[in-house]
């Protein structure tokens, strides 16, 4: 039988949450012998961090995206586009990236090639008016939107005029146990960027009374926001440097996931929060802010964690020390956690996305 030439089109497959979701369906649709799989990297950065297979087929641009000369370089990107994808003449073309997405539509624009996009950040963020006002012309000529949670499929309904609108989560890693002991350690895996408001957990935690519990911090500053230093000094000015602790960015992440108690997420926008499933999987209950969005497609309240009102540090507060106080009630959370996470196993979730955009070929 003759393969079926599909195409991924993203703009880096560095480290990052999309990026790794999109690493994760070419390997499967690569592992299909009626697949022929093209990625297409056409960022600034095009080197490849995680491991995909050798049969996936990589185009570049033969040029460097300048970003002094802004306006020229996305003309030749798009030019690129527009030539490699329709060379290839794929059955279905799937866009990632909120930012990118327009520009893979643009560069498609007059053609019968089937475009899908999924929209990867909060639904309701503004891209700046140019970005926001190309999304409500393009969007409606793709083929199909993914969006990745209920909340935002009903707010992109009230944005764009569309029909073909698809929810899919992300894929989530299924963490299985080392037989690690586990401490009395509050887990936070995150960028230090300010949406992700680790300095808010720091205030929260400070008002713990759990002498013998730490906070445990994983990840780094980003976004040339330098975050760690200042929230370093907020630890120390609240009395609780000892022990709030900053580990760096972390290879094996699983590591703290497995040896701590509680999940606790901070962050004040998502688009989909691969920490929480993870923390899910690997058994632990989690206290997040409710967020647009995310947090409640993962989280079900009072049976594997509390989802918290945006900002109300009083609740997050009473629900962390609740669990802090009750080992019973915390790993009963941690069971039924784990067992919620099924639904977004790796191949449900790309057999999701494989279904809806061949669906037409």
């Amino acid at each position: 039988m003759k393969s079926k030439k599909i195409c991924f089109v993203i703009h880096s497959l560095q480290a990052g949450g999309m990026e790794r979701v999109m690493s994760e369906l070419l390997n499967y649709f690569v592992a299909k012998p009626h697949y022929e799989v093209h990625l297409v990297l056409y960022g600034i950065k095009r080197d490849v961090f995680y491991e995909i297979s050798n049969n996936i087929i990589i185009h570049r641009p033969e040029f460097q995206f300048d970003n002094s000369k802004r306006l020229l370089s996305t003309i030749k990107t798009i030019a690129f586009l527009r030539r490699k994808i329709t060379s290839i003449q794929p059955i279905s073309v799937l866009s990632f990236g909120e930012l990118w997405n327009n520009m893979v539509l643009l560069s498609l624009l007059g053609t019968t090639i089937p475009v899908y996009v999924s929209d990867r950040a909060q639904p309701d963020k503004s891209m700046g008016k140019v970005h926001d006002l190309l999304r409500k012309k393009l969007y409606p000529k793709a083929k199909g939107v993914i969006v990745q949670t209920e909340k935002a499929l009903g707010i992109f309904k009230k944005m764009y005029s569309h029909k073909n609108f698809k929810v899919i989560g992300n894929p989530i890693r299924q963490i299985q146990s080392r037989g690690l002991a586990r401490e009395n350690n509050i887990l936070m895996v995150g960028r230090f960027i300010e949406s992700k408001q680790q300095n808010v957990l720091i205030e929260i935690f400070s008002k713990l009374n759990a002498p013998d519990w730490k906070l445990v911090l994983v990840g780094y500053d980003h976004l040339k926001q330098q975050n760690q230093e200042k929230w370093e000094s907020l630890a120390k000015k609240l009395g609780v440097a000892d022990r709030v602790i900053f580990t760096g960015k972390q290879e094996d992440v699983e590591h703290y996931y497995l040896t701590s108690k509680i999940f606790a997420f901070t962050s004040a926008s998502e688009g989909f929060p691969n920490v929480i499933g993870e923390a899910m999987s690997a058994e632990l209950p989690v206290v997040a802010f409710d967020c647009i969005a995310g947090p409640s497609d993962l989280i079900v309240e009072s049976e594997t964690g509390y989802l918290i009102p945006l900002q109300d540090q009083e609740t997050f507060v009473t629900k962390l020390q609740f669990l802090i106080d009750n080992d019973i009630v915390r790993n009963t959370m941690g069971i039924q956690a784990k067992k919620r996470m099924a639904q977004f196993e790796l191949n449900y979730i790309c057999n999701e996305f494989e279904t809806f955009i061949t669906s037409n070929s």
